[in-house]
C-alpha cells in the first residue's frame, strides 16, 4: 500500500515561483496547494490539511514573519521560509518566532526538497515518538539517553549529552545560538555564546570524525548549529558521506 502524498502549503506573491514549485514538489509525488497573499496562506492552513510550509518574506498584504507567527500559535506544522533577506540576525527572528528552517534565494530545488524532507521526517518522528536518531556513524538513542559512534558507547558528560539531546530532537533543523543556551544553561546565560562554542568543541571531540571539519554537528554561522541528517549535510543537500567538501568549524 503507497504512502499518502504529503501537501505541501506554497505562499509566494510571484507566479513564475509557484509554478516552479508546483512542478518541482508535483515530480517527487507532493500534492501542492498555492497561496499568493499572507490571508491566503493562513486561511488555507486554517482550512485544508497541510503538511508543511513553504512561505515567502515579501508578501503584498503583510511580512512573511507575521504569517510565520500566526501559523505557529495554533499549529506545529513544519514552515521552511524563502528569502532574498540573508542577514544573521533576520534568520534568528525567523527561527525564534517558529520557523523550523529558511531557504535564501536564488536556491535549488534539490536543496528545497532535501530541507523539506528533513523536516517531514522530524515531524513525523515527533509524533510517533521515534527515540532513535541516526547521523553517519552517530546514533542517539533519546529514551536510553545513550550515545554510539560506529557501534561503541561515547561516555558525555552531563551538559555534553543535553547539547546534543537538543540537537538530536531538531535532527536536520538550525537551532539557535540562544535556544541552545536556554535549554542547556537555563534562561540567565542566553547571552553567554562562550559556554556553547566551548562545548560544542569539547562534543565534536567526540563524535566527529575530523572534529576540525566537521559534518555531524554543523555551524550555521552567526545563527546558532544544526545536526546533520542523511540528505542533509554542512552544504545543506548532499546525501552524508565520510569524504569529500567538510564544512570548516568555527567553534
Amino acid at each position: 500500500m503507497n504512502e499518502p502524498s504529503a501537501i505541501v502549503l506554497v505562499v509566494d506573491d510571484e507566479v513564475q515561483i509557484r509554478r516552479f514549485l508546483r512542478t518541482g514538489f508535483e515530480l517527487n509525488g507532493f500534492v501542492v496547494h498555492e497561496a499568493a497573499t499572507g490571508a491566503e496562506a493562513i486561511r488555507s492552513a486554517t482550512l485544508r490539511p497541510i503538511d508543511i510550509v513553504i512561505a515567502d518574506l515579501g508578501l503584498p498584504d503583510m511580512d512573511g514573519a507575521e504569517v510565520v507567527e500566526r501559523i505557529r500559535s495554533w499549529s506545529s506544522v513544519p514552515i521552511i521560509v524563502l528569502s532574498v533577506r540573508s542577514s544573521e540576525a533576520q534568520k534568528v527572528h525567523l527561527l525564534e518566532l517558529g520557523a523550523d528552517d529558511y531557504v535564501v534565494k536564488p536556491f535549488g530545488m534539490a536543496e528545497l526538497l532535501a530541507r523539506v524532507r528533513v523536516a517531514l521526517r522530524r515531524q513525523s518522528r515527533a509524533a510517533s515518538g521515534e527515540p532513535i536518531v541516526k547521523v553517519g556513524p552517530l546514533t542517539i538513542d533519546l529514551s536510553a539517553r545513550a550515545v554510539m559512534l560506529n557501534g561503541s558507547r561515547l561516555n558525555l558528560t552531563p551538559k555534553e549529552y543535553r547539547l546534543l539531546q537538543v540537537l538530536a530532537q531538531h535532527a536536520g533543523n538550525v537551532v539557535t545560538h540562544q535556544h541552545l543556551l536556554k535549554e542547556v544553561w537555563g534562561s540567565v546565560h542566553v547571552q553567554d555564546t562562550h559556554y556553547l562554542r566551548i562545548f560544542v568543541r569539547k562534543l565534536r571531540q567526540k563524535i566527529e570524525p575530523h572534529p576540525d571539519s566537521p559534518r555531524i554537528l554543523v555551524t550555521e554561522l552567526g545563527v546558532g548549529y544544526r545536526l546533520a541528517q542523511s540528505g542533509q549535510d554542512g552544504e545543506g543537500a548532499t546525501a552524508w558521506t565520510g569524504g569529500a567538501s567538510p564544512a570548516k568549524a568555527d567553534g
